[in-house]
């Protein structure tokens, strides 16, 4: 074989690579960039793509999975930071109104991770009900959540652990926010769809 035909079959073989790169990186960009321009309808959009990104492949552009991780995530973070305010409780020299303020914290924490936990089981089983049934079911469950975390921080009002109990509690807040924002876009694309 000549060294013409050598050197095109390399730039043969070089251009093929580089375009079977090319496109598996095409999916890879949409994914992140449908989940950047879902994010920027949310509260806190940064924290949205800072928390989802790492999961566009699983995610896609599907707003089901979207939302459903979403909720994977918040519960994660919920069940963590519960963890870690139950070990801020064993903190010895509080007064009483923060004893009593950190165990209403931990009850609202694990009722917010039961609701999310709901939904995120709802959101996984194969449609038994009408969906239009489940999203209610699901966005009256996360409000709920977004509640229990917003009643926990305020029963801290004018104690030297609010600003520690609201560190911890602000962020599960606002990523709770942020999936009630991806269930309602979920629900608006539902409805499209269905009619």
């Amino acid at each position: 074989m000549n060294s013409l035909a050598q050197n095109t079959i390399l730039i043969i073989l070089l251009y093929t690579a580089s375009s079977v790169t090319f496109i598996s990186a095409l999916p890879a960009k949409a994914n992140v960039e449908f989940i950047k321009s879902s994010c920027s309808f949310t509260t806190y959009p940064t924290l949205c793509v800072n928390s989802l990104s790492t999961r566009a492949g699983a995610i896609q552009t599907s707003p089901k999975l979207l939302a459903q991780i979403a909720l994977s995530v918040t519960l994660d973070t919920t069940r963590s930071t519960s963890t870690a305010i139950v070990k801020l409780s064993q903190v010895h020299g509080m007064a009483p109104l923060e004893v009593s303020a950190m165990k209403d914290c931990i009850e609202l924490l694990g009722d917010s991770v039961y609701e999310l936990k709901n939904s995120l089981e709802e959101m996984s089983r194969p449609g038994s009900k009408s969906s239009r049934l489940v999203i209610s079911d699901l966005q009256t469950w996360v409000s709920a959540a977004m509640t229990d975390e917003d009643t926990c921080i305020e029963g801290f009002a004018n104690t030297k652990m609010k600003n520690v109990v609201r560190g911890k509690i602000v962020n599960v807040a606002h990523l709770t926010s942020n999936a009630l924002a991806l269930i309602n876009s979920y629900a608006t694309f539902s409805k499209q769809v269905v009619n």
